[in-house]
């Protein structure tokens, strides 16, 4: 092991492992190069006293992998924060002028039912996705999901 290319190729396979292990479905590339940075970190610091680069080579990977899982997560939830931003700015201009109070309530009109509930709950009640989530029966991702399809619709509409 003392060109890293070699030893990069000999542990491709593993960095892919560590993906399909993790439930990995999108980003693919952002991760394998996680995995590649995180092979180069455990391939300069190992040491060949303490046992067999393998098994450090792997939990490498897979901690490389999940810290970066962790980072996209939280970067998501700032762009999640970032969007409420936006639609209480959306319905704070809304109420500025009878004729976009109009636009918006012809939006929040065309909703169905279900959505109009979400987006009291979210903006009105102030609620958290997790109370949402656990009102309606499904998972955090589903609601996160159910309000960005919200949003777009009354995007769509109001720029109309």
């Amino acid at each position: 092991m003392t060109d890293f290319e070699e030893v990069l190729e000999q542990f491709e396979p593993m960095i892919s492992a560590c993906i399909r292990k993790l439930s990995i479905y999108k980003n693919h590339e952002l991760y394998r190069q996680a995995g590649r940075i995180a092979l180069w970190k455990a391939w300069v610091k190992f040491d060949v006293e303490k046992g067999d680069f393998a098994a450090y080579a792997y939990r490498s990977i897979y901690g490389g992998m999940l810290d970066e899982l962790k980072r996209e997560k939280r970067q998501e939830e700032h762009a999640d924060l970032v969007e409420d931003e936006k639609l209480a700015f959306l319905l704070e201009q809304s109420l500025v002028t009878s004729i976009e109070h109009e636009d918006l309530e012809l939006a929040i009109d065309s909703l169905h039912s279900n959505e109009r509930e979400l987006l009291i709950w979210i903006f009105v009640e102030g609620i958290s996705l997790q109370q949402a989530a656990t009102r309606v029966g499904i998972t955090i991702p589903g609601i996160k999901k159910r309000r960005e399809r919200m949003l777009t619709k009354l995007r769509e509409r109001l720029e109309k």
